[in-house]
């Protein structure tokens, strides 16, 4: 934000560079200083005799002559400078997008800061993704599946093909995590009667966590491989080929974050009784993701909620009226509920959710960081607390199957 708008003075020298340069590209004959800037002349000059003064000698002269106070900030109005920039705003967005992409097959949810493009087939679609990335917000593309071999991704082939595997599993309630046999995992994911009991008899929440992932994942299942990269969303930007797709084409000589791919799996929160538990806590991921559903099982056993349940309890989530048109949809198979915030409500969360942990006993650590440790899922009440207390909203989206939600880095989200 320019200087004049931000409570915290910066450097004397930045301010002064800063209108220094913005006077001199305008035209001005008085940058604000004793005397004339020093110009060099001669065949370099060109016709004018004239080319751009010495910025650092206008602000030694500056700084000497006028004794400009640190705590004072120049004003300057550069708008005269900025001509092509293109809106950024929200409303230019909205406005324009039906007039400019009108071959674009869209929709806004989540009170219009998600944008949901309805045709995955559309070659344009990297056109109105672009307006809405730069903005950081995230994006829901549809219909993914239908490019798959859906044959692949059931869990019953997962498990006929890699059940003597070895892995992680994480109990999401207590998390603990125990190495076991990834075909005991995949024979419960659909048979409750299956699944591993707790101590008070309850059905464990598991979670099969990032396993495969990267290289594994394609060594392991190349065929799955395959079938991912040509079905993702974007591909302009979410292929490893892609073309704007920055991270693959960093230099080698830099340290890349983990692009993946990775198989994320966990039993349904429908099929426990403590449904204030989530298979994803609250978190941050350090680049941008796509996450696509690619298999939705309906499990089946004692006490597991029907489908006509589960849609019963997804309606009870503050959802957009969109979404809720998709759950009426029989055609629609619902599968995860994410909950997503904006980067720049990070330390809003943080500090609620230190003050919660001190009114329910627990200790906190300064070198602790709720969102860091992934140490909380935010049931719907905190949820509310959330809003009331510090104005953040919570953006509430169902991923059906076959959907692919797009997420900028930074952006907080639980699953």
């Amino acid at each position: 934000p320019p200087a004049s708008q931000n409570s915290e003075q910066g450097s004397t020298l930045r301010d002064l560079l800063t209108t220094t340069a913005g006077k001199l590209r305008l035209g001005s004959t008085d940058a604000g200083i004793a005397f004339a800037p020093v110009y060099s002349t001669g065949a370099a000059s060109g016709k004018s005799g004239r080319t751009m003064p010495n910025i650092l000698d206008d602000i030694i002269a500056s700084v000497v002559e006028n004794k400009i106070p640190p705590n004072r900030a120049p004003k300057i109005n550069v708008k005269s400078e900025i001509k092509d920039e293109p809106k950024d705003d929200k409303k230019c967005i909205q406005d324009d997008c039906s007039k400019r992409y009108s071959d674009i097959q869209y929709s806004w949810i989540c009170d219009k800061h998600v944008l949901w493009l309805r045709d995955h087939k559309n070659s344009n679609n990297w056109k109105l993704f672009k307006e809405c990335w730069k903005q950081g917000r995230p994006v829901l593309v549809s219909g993914m599946h239908k490019k798959m071999n859906f044959s692949l991704w059931k869990a019953e082939s997962i498990s006929l093909d890699f059940g003597n595997q070895q892995a992680d599993i994480l109990n999401c309630k207590d998390s603990i995590i125990s190495n076991t046999n990834v075909k005991e995992f995949w024979d419960g994911f659909e048979d409750v009667s299956k699944r591993q009991k707790v101590k008070n008899g309850e059905t464990a929440l598991l979670k099969l966590k990032d396993w495969p992932s990267g290289e594994d994942f394609k060594a392991m299942m190349p065929a799955r491989y395959e079938d991912l990269l040509k079905s993702l969303p974007l591909p302009e930007y979410c292929s490893p080929e892609g073309k704007l797709n920055l991270a693959s084409h960093l230099p080698g000589f830099f340290v890349r974050p983990d692009l993946g791919p990775r198989l994320c799996s966990a039993y349904g929160v429908a099929a426990t009784k403590d449904h204030d538990i989530g298979t994803t806590n609250l978190h941050i991921e350090v680049s941008d993701v796509v996450n696509i559903l690619v298999y939705v099982g309906i499990a089946k056993g004692n006490g597991v909620l029907s489908k006509s349940g589960v849609l019963k309890k997804l309606e009870e989530e503050d959802l957009d009226d969109l979404l809720r048109k998709r759950l009426k949809d029989s055609s629609e198979l619902p599968g995860a509920l994410w909950h997503i915030y904006a980067g720049k409500d990070a330390d809003k969360i943080r500090e609620f959710l230190q003050k919660i942990a001190k009114e329910q006993g627990l200790e906190v650590l300064p070198e602790h960081d709720p969102i860091r440790d992934q140490s909380w899922y935010v049931n719907k009440k905190l949820r509310q607390r959330l809003f009331e207390e510090y104005g953040v909203k919570t953006c509430t989206v169902i991923q059906f199957l076959g959907d692919a939600i797009i997420l900028p880095a930074g952006a907080l989200h639980q699953v």
